[in-house]
């Protein structure tokens, strides 16, 4: 499993019955999590002491559960970036902590490419932190997500991190209907970035269930892969998408056109008190070299 200790604004204290027990710089969040199926005693005395909990309806949905005082919005920092967070409808903050080791990552691949310019299409691109991570080296992106809410919140996270200059263009669209359009106009990139959800719907009604749609969108996003690039992130938080199958995804679409390799592993997060590690789901990594 892939994770990183570098987070300082954030930790993951400790999670049972259901409930992950977090920090989010000095705010203290009680929200659920479906994989963390153990009854472990709850020993830690911030359970007791959290700003807010997220509590799910029996009837869907949930809401949440304000004990302190708290901000509508605060920051969080992560080594040189600075996202903007706040509780908002079903669980989320706006952020996904584990993902910081897939913006080492790329920002790695970014660096050691020597490459004057590289080019970026981050699709299903939510609040941006990977787009900002690319923006910090450097690169060049086109950031896509359906939502001009989440493209707003986008932009104020590249505010917050000091990117906002950077190389960037932002598109509030159907992530398929505009990579069909990027293959007509022949634009190509070097680095793709892909977070799908595990269903929606499209401008149109249009039902999205990820294990039913990532192959055939798999096999639009290769055509518009540079002729030298860099690699293919895939993340999903589906539970039925296990690792193997998103590698032999990746390898059938494009490792058997283009070479290189591909690997896949869950990503998580530690847990402060038990030492363990919290699976939150799984990431692909295409690598041309």
């Amino acid at each position: 499993m892939r994770y990183t200790k570098d987070w300082k604004d954030y930790e993951l204290i400790d999670c049972s019955y259901g409930e992950k027990l977090e920090r989010w710089n000095r705010q203290i969040l009680i929200r659920p999590d479906p994989q963390v199926i153990w009854k472990s005693e709850r020993t830690h005395r911030l359970w007791a002491q959290a700003s807010a909990r997220y509590v799910r309806s029996r009837s869907g949905g949930g809401q949440w559960q304000v004990f302190q005082r708290m901000p509508a919005a605060w920051q969080v920092r992560y080594k040189d970036l600075t996202f903007n967070v706040k509780t908002m409808g079903f669980k989320h903050t706006g952020l996904f902590p584990e993902q910081a080791v897939n913006w080492d990552f790329v920002r790695r691949v970014i660096r050691e490419s020597g490459r004057e310019e590289v080019k970026v299409l981050n699709l299903f691109a939510y609040t941006g932190a990977a787009t900002v991570a690319c923006l910090k080296e450097g690169a060049s992106v086109v950031h896509v997500d359906a939502s001009k809410g989440m493209t707003l919140w986008a932009k104020e996270n590249a505010e917050a991190s000091g990117v906002a200059d950077g190389n960037v263009r932002w598109i509030v669209d159907d992530c398929m209907k505009f990579v069909q359009r990027e293959i007509r106009r022949e634009n190509k990139y070097d680095i793709i970035i892909l977070d799908p959800p595990s269903y929606g719907r499209g401008p149109k009604g249009e039902v999205w269930r990820l294990e039913d749609s990532i192959y055939d969108f798999m096999s639009i996003v290769e055509q518009v892969i540079s002729d030298e690039p860099l690699c293919v992130i895939l993340n999903s938080y589906t539970t039925g998408l296990s690792a193997s199958v998103m590698k032999y995804i990746i390898d059938d679409v494009i490792t058997k056109k283009r070479g290189g390799a591909c690997e896949a592993d869950e990503i998580g997060l530690p847990v402060t008190d038990s030492e363990g590690i919290l699976p939150c789901g799984t990431t692909a990594i295409w690598l041309a070299e």
